[in-house]
């Protein structure tokens, strides 16, 4: 069932990511009878957060005139990790699992909480801030490491432990020492966390410290939006959707170290990170997205016509005008419920 990294990010090579590349949906047949009431249960990943919001208005609108059903949705957004755990560790019960980094889907969820899971979408690590920031003329694609150092200025990131956009945050600042040739996460990460590296393994201890003000680490990423806006920190690491949903400034990385480069997934996978929450050990890879419905969504007939909404021409334009990019085809892997099949391409796992 599991699928290793390196044979998806293959599969994704041939792929083309296409913003705006609308599929088809079929439409499902009105009821004909009174719309009942069901509440839609989501574990997401917080970079999701405005585009789900849009596309839950709009599934509510379709699902009422066409299925016969009002539709609620309650959303729980977090680190993509925590997410996860909410069904493993603390055996919360939800429709649908959306994460960030779609390998906690197989690493965490499959074979015992579900049997499919669909990758997505993509995104790209950036480093976001406002007219507000120290030195915010100055920093730049090449500059930015050193921008970060200075003195005065203060920085963020979400944490490991929780959420993949805070591993990845870590796993650039590595790479960046590959790359630049300097000792990047020794003086961003080592001297002001307990995170610390072994050559190009990194250690995120279960319980986060910090050695001093200088870096500020919040449960998911998009927690750190209104520090930034309030001119609290200066910078932080996001995802260069959620800067863009924002309005927030950014400056964008190399290719080598943003994640966003499927042709340069070997070369990310140098660089890997152990998580204490969780014990499991991730290789830096291109930033993929997944979903899923679980085994015992409470209204998993529901949540599965959600799903291929989702996935369909309506879902690919809200994340189009979200500036997410949208896999085309989305790949899914597993037993694939027949209902998604021609909005996906079925890979075997």
């Amino acid at each position: 069932m599991k699928k290793s990294g390196v044979s998806i990010i293959a599969l994704l090579l041939l792929t083309v990511v296409a913003a705006g590349c609308m599929g088809n949906s079929n439409s499902s047949t009105p009821t004909g009878s009174t719309a009942k009431e069901e509440t839609l249960v989501i574990f997401h990943a917080g970079s999701l957060s405005v585009p789900l919001q849009q596309l839950e208005d709009e599934f509510a609108k379709y699902a009422e005139k066409n299925l016969g059903v009002k539709v609620k949705f309650q959303d729980e957004a977090s680190g993509s990790v925590m997410a996860v755990r909410k069904v493993t560790d603390l055996h919360k019960q939800a429709d649908i699992v959306a994460t960030a980094d779609y390998s906690l889907i197989p690493q965490m969820l499959v074979p015992n909480y579900t049997d499919f899971y669909v990758l997505f979408a993509t995104n790209q690590i950036v480093i976001a801030f406002t007219n507000k920031s120290r030195y915010a003329n100055e920093i730049n694609s090449t500059n930015w490491y050193e921008i970060l150092a200075k003195p005065g200025v203060r920085f963020g990131f979400s944490n490991p432990n929780d959420d993949p956009c805070g591993y990845r945050s870590v796993m650039v600042m590595k790479l960046a020492d590959l790359y630049y040739g300097k000792p990047i996460f020794e003086t961003l990460v080592e001297k002001n966390t307990n995170i610390y590296a072994n050559g190009t393994h990194i250690y995120a201890p279960k319980e986060i410290q910090l050695k001093s003000d200088k870096v500020v680490i919040r449960p998911k990423e998009t927690d750190l939006v209104g520090l930034v806006e309030s001119g609290a920190i200066d910078y932080f690491f996001i995802y260069k959707s959620v800067a863009e949903q924002h309005h927030l400034r950014y400056i964008t990385l190399p290719a080598q170290i943003n994640l966003a480069d499927f042709k340069l997934a070997d070369y990310y996978s140098q660089v890997e990170i152990t998580l204490g929450s969780t014990g499991k050990t991730i290789k830096a890879k291109p930033i993929v997205y997944g979903v899923t419905v679980l085994k015992d969504a409470p209204h998993r007939e529901l949540a599965m016509e959600f799903l291929k909404f989702w996935l369909g021409k309506e879902g690919r334009g809200i994340f189009k005008q979200n500036y997410q990019d949208f896999l085309d085809p989305p790949i899914a892997f597993g037993k694939v419920p027949s209902i998604i099949k021609n909005e996906v391409r079925v890979e075997k796992g």
